[in-house]
C-alpha cells in the first residue's frame, strides 16, 4: 500500500476543522485507531464531547480551556502561548506512539506554525519520520513552506460569503 498520505485542508473557508473531523469519523468507522490534537483553540468545541465517546479515539487536550487570539496578545503571553503550543506538540507526538494511531488530525497547526508558535521544520521532520502507517490531517490557512511539498492532499477552502463579516460572532453548535 505505501506510506500513508499527508492532507491539508486550507482557506479562509469555514468547513477545515469540520472535514478533519468527518474524515476522523470515517477512519473510527473503520476501527483505525485516532489521535486529535487541536493547536491554538480550547477544548470546548461541541464535536469534542460526541468524540470522546468513541472508542480509539484518543484527543489531546489543550493546554488551557480557552486562549486569546495570538494578535490580541502581548509578548509575555505569545512566549507563554509558544511554550505551551511547542508542549502541546511533543505531547501529540507522544500519543500517536502510545496509541497506535493510524490517523492524526492536527487541527489549526499550520496557523500556529504561521505564527511562529511552532517551528516549520521540526513539523516537517515529524512529518518524514511519522510510522509509515500514519495518515496526518492537518488544518489552518495555508501549507507552510516545509510542510506543503510533502502534502498527498491538499484542499483549499474559499470563503465567498461569511456572517462574520458583518460582525457576527462564532455561533454555539454551527461555528464551535
Amino acid at each position: 500500500m505505501g506510506k500513508a498520505k499527508i492532507h491539508v485542508y486550507c482557506g479562509d473557508g469555514k468547513g477545515k476543522t469540520t472535514a478533519a473531523m468527518g474524515l476522523s469519523v470515517r477512519s473510527i468507522g473503520h476501527g483505525w485507531n485516532v489521535v486529535l490534537s487541536q493547536f491554538l483553540k480550547g477544548s470546548n468545541s461541541g464535536e469534542l464531547k460526541v468524540l470522546r465517546t468513541l472508542p480509539g479515539y484518543h484527543i489531546v487536550e489543550a493546554p488551557c480551556a480557552t486562549i486569546k487570539f495570538v494578535f490580541q496578545m502581548n509578548e509575555e503571553e505569545k512566549k507563554v502561548c509558544r511554550a505551551q503550543v511547542q508542549q502541546h506538540f511533543r505531547d501529540t507526538v507522544a500519543a500517536v506512539k502510545e496509541t497506535d494511531a493510524k490517523l492524526l488530525v492536527m487541527d489549526e497547526v499550520l496557523d500556529a506554525v504561521s505564527l511562529g508558535m511552532l517551528d516549520d521544520a521540526e513539523l516537517a521532520e515529524f512529518l518524514k519520520n511519522r510510522p509509515e502507517d500514519l495518515e496526518v490531517v492537518m488544518t489552518g490557512r495555508a501549507p507552510t513552506p516545509c510542510v506543503e511539498p510533502l502534502c498527498d492532499y491538499i484542499t483549499r477552502m474559499t470563503k465567498i460569503r461569511h456572517p462574520f463579516d458583518e460582525g457576527l460572532n462564532a455561533r454555539i453548535g454551527v461555528e464551535f
